[in-house]
């Protein structure tokens, strides 16, 4: 069997996490503050926030920014729940754009016609690794008031025009879920270069302090554990690494896959991390059956927008090339630790699921 995906943990990391075992302190300490120090400088930033999850680093986010009733959030469809999620988090309305055929995300294009009156920010999600475009859609949101906020869930170390994504809108919110590129066990990170926004972020996630016992608002509890933050030390030295095998793999499976299946495009502006080799195909069924035969992973992300979702219907409206890629996108694996001869197999069962 070959894996979609799965994370690497190496002894390193296994040494980081008994370390903070023997030292007693299990949360909020060095190891959490060394992490964020080393991200923001990955990123560029001059703030990262790390915090329990992608989810909440992007709903801490919102609600620091201000955003709440009455206000109108434009996301894709295409995404994880999450993202939309997030935006009814603090008592916004999400409004479903549709997708670039291409990229797989939003584009100035797509979100234009959503804009209203009570449009207060734009979340464009750097799905599978690829930047959402983020200058045409920066621009289009200074010259509207809006705020960008860029989903970089998927999306660690991508880098749009020589710039790391997350640095580029008002912050950035990434996962370190287990899958991701890299992972701490469960995390988030938010980045952002604004002193306010990130001192705001530290303190909603921790029940609205600053100081013990002193809560200056309503908060949460959203804090990163220090196994965690150990963990993510290690895990953020290796990601170039990995990312150069992503897409050392994601251009080996497109050598042997040009033409016969719609293979990723990459905007020529982006340096994309392939967080997914996501593949376009119009007779899935036939070609997940092959997988499914050659023993090869793989996943479908994802077979229902948003828009379409019990939780989200009632904000829902047509969305064609959305709904096309639900019907025809299949994941296949491009993890930095796949050999050779396992991207061949992988290729070789594609190619029999569509010839």
């Amino acid at each position: 069997m070959i894996p979609l995906s799965r994370p690497l943990i190496g002894d390193e990391e296994r040494a980081s996490v008994a370390r903070v075992l023997a030292s007693g302190q299990l949360a909020a300490g060095p190891e959490v503050a060394a992490f964020e120090a080393e991200f923001a400088e990955f990123v560029g930033t001059a703030h990262a926030v790390a915090t329990s999850s992608g989810t909440t680093a992007l709903w801490l986010g919102l609600w620091a920014a201000g955003i709440g009733p009455g206000d109108e959030v434009v996301v894709p469809s295409f995404t994880f729940a999450a993202t939309a999620a997030a935006v009814l988090q603090v008592g916004a309305t999400p409004v479903f754009a549709d997708i670039e055929a291409g990229t797989f995300c939003l584009s100035a294009a797509t979100v234009r016609p959503h804009l209203g009156p009570r449009t207060a920010a734009v979340i464009a999600v750097h799905l599978f690794g690829q930047p959402a475009s983020p200058d045409e859609l920066g621009e289009l949101c200074r010259s509207h008031g809006l705020a960008l906020v860029e989903d970089a869930a998927q999306a660690h170390g991508a880098l749009w025009a020589g710039r790391p994504v997350g640095s580029i809108g008002a912050f950035g919110a990434f996962s370190f879920y287990p899958t991701k590129n890299m992972t701490t066990g469960e995390g988030g990170m938010l980045t952002t270069g604004d002193a306010e926004l990130a001192r705001t972020v530290r303190v909603l996630r921790n029940h609205g302090m600053e100081e013990r016992y002193q809560h200056m608002r309503p908060g949460t509890n959203a804090r990163m554990t220090e196994m965690a933050g150990a963990i993510g030390r290690v895990q953020l030295r290796r990601l170039p690494f990995w990312n150069q095998q992503r897409r050392a793999n994601a251009a080996r499976l497109s050598t042997l896959l040009e033409g016969q299946v719609e293979i990723p495009w990459v905007d020529p502006a982006a340096e994309h991390v392939f967080h997914q080799y996501t593949i376009r195909c119009t007779r899935r069924d036939i070609l997940l059956a092959a997988l499914k035969k050659a023993e090869i992973g793989w996943g479908i992300y994802y077979p229902v927008g948003c828009h379409r979702q019990p939780a989200f219907a009632a904000e829902g409206g047509e969305l064609p090339e959305t709904d096309l890629a639900c019907d025809q996108v299949v994941s296949l694996p491009v993890r930095p630790d796949l050999t050779e001869s396992e991207l061949g197999s992988v290729a070789e069962a594609v190619l029999r699921g569509v010839s």
